[in-house]
């Protein structure tokens, strides 16, 4: 996503305004007539008009609507993937009457939380229980059934993404079926259903694997891009969290470390997330013909010598709203190949003299979900940006090849146009995973256009 931080301006560079919020339901869909529904996601990247928009109140309802209704089931969170995964002309499917937090065990240091339940509300109900989540990502406005579905992570090099935290799950199948699999006793179907892009069913409920709210301590700074690719490895084994935004076109990025905090003070500043964009954007406006004016006047604008510093409680820390729009395409490489594929990223990106979005680096911790793009590899996470409302079709015409030069997976809610060839090279459970999604959904209920495409199944 977008750097946390402002470019560290010297005080007067430039004029700074207060960002708007940006609309958050998935469902700002309006009636077309009594009968349909237009849809579209966050950033407008993907639309529909569907037939039926459903919001049922409990599992009983869903699986009514599966077992009675016809054509093509799509469920929505919050609308904020990329991918076109929801688009249908049959039902879209609302999870966001079937939210919060069950029951927890302390002993057991579990939660059980219903699948509709945004992340935010999610790190709220189990703080006030001293409880959290092992990891966050940057935005938590994300249900937490599709967060799983598409292998939303946040950045640790020994921590991995929220799904390889779901111990249980219950699943409506598109026949109308309530099942219950846990890991102990369902290994290969949890392997499956962690990371499915919503092609198995619909997740109604989710057992995670927590552990004691606590606190961060946050440190944000900023160095010369080469500078920041060689201390990279290393802040990234001695932080608890570590990830880097690079500056287009100034040869700065900022690097921000989240460490465990024992204290309980609160040292908060206020966000300037959006001045920081407002200015890069600037600097784009004024000087986008003049890449090298650019980066002399960047490099003298940044004061390099500021750093920042926050505690607060982790979900506080971690996650943040996103007002800006954007669209972005995300892969994730081997971690071995992270530095050379990111200097490639990085050479592509400034090639095209109207960039200014910041581009994000993290690291993620190797699971064993089929089709999670971390399954048994240790990955660096490479996410590009695009603003709202300018041409975007480059992430994945000119920044694709790069990631598939070192053996990139694609984040399943970012843009990418992985063929279904290619997908099944990537993931050596490909077919283990088709095979279970043939014996659950053998009319293709769940799936959509472009899951169809993904899969390789003809429509």
């Amino acid at each position: 996503m977008m750097a946390r931080r402002r470019l560290f301006l010297k005080a007067g560079a430039l004029a700074a305004a207060a960002g708007l919020l940006a609309k958050r339901g998935a469902l700002a869909a309006a009636a077309q007539n009594p009968t349909t529904f237009t849809w579209q996601n966050w950033s407008a990247s993907a639309q529909c008009t569907a037939r039926a928009l459903a919001a049922p109140t409990d599992e009983n309802a869903i699986a009514t609507l599966l077992r009675t209704s016809t054509g093509t089931v799509r469920c929505v969170g919050a609308g904020h993937s990329f991918s076109p995964l929801v688009p249908t002309d049959g039902t879209i499917l609302s999870l966001d009457r079937l939210s919060g937090l069950q029951r927890h065990d302390k002993g057991a240091m579990r939660a059980v939380i219903q699948g509709g339940t945004r992340l935010a509300q999610v790190s709220r109900q189990l703080d006030a229980a001293g409880l959290a989540l092992r990891n966050l990502p940057d935005i938590d406005m994300q249900s937490l059934a599709g967060a799983i579905s598409t292998a939303t992570h946040g950045t640790g090099a020994a921590l991995p993404a929220l799904h390889a935290d779901v111990t249980a799950m219950r699943l409506v199948t598109p026949q109308g079926d309530v099942m219950d699999w846990h890991q102990e006793r369902d290994a290969d179907q949890m392997a499956a259903a962690r990371v499915s892009l919503g092609s198995l069913g619909v997740i109604t409920q989710l057992t995670m694997q927590v552990i004691p709210a606590h606190n961060l301590r946050r440190k944000v700074w900023l160095k010369p891009i080469e500078d920041m690719l060689a201390m990279a490895p290393e802040l990234a084994r001695t932080h608890h969290h570590f990830e880097f935004y690079y500056l287009p076109f100034t040869g700065y990025a900022a690097a921000i470390t989240h460490d465990m905090h024992a204290g309980s003070e609160v040292q908060m500043p206020p966000s300037q997330d959006e001045d920081m964009l407002r200015d890069l954007r600037q600097l784009r406006d004024w000087l986008g013909k003049f890449p090298q004016l650019r980066r002399w006047s960047a490099a003298r604008l940044i004061d390099a010598d500021l750093t920042e510093h926050a505690t607060n409680k982790s979900f506080r820390l971690l996650s943040n709203v996103r007002p800006t729009r954007f669209n972005e395409t995300e892969c994730h490489v081997p971690r071995e190949a992270g530095i050379a594929c990111v200097r490639e990223v990085i050479r592509t990106l400034e090639r095209r003299n109207e960039v200014f979005f910041p581009m994000e680096f993290r690291f993620v911790k190797a699971d064993d979900a089929w089709l999670s793009p971390f399954y048994q590899r240790d990955s660096c996470s490479i996410a590009v940006h695009a603003a709202h409302g300018e041409a975007y079709d480059y992430l994945m015409s000119e920044i694709g090849p790069v990631f598939r030069k070192f053996g990139g997976r694609p984040h399943w809610g970012k843009l990418h146009n992985f063929s279904s060839a290619e997908l099944a090279a990537l993931y050596p459970r490909w077919k283990d995973f088709q095979a279970l999604r043939q014996q659950l959904d053998p009319r293709g209920r769940m799936l959509n256009p472009h899951l169809r495409a993904v899969f390789g199944i003809p429509a």
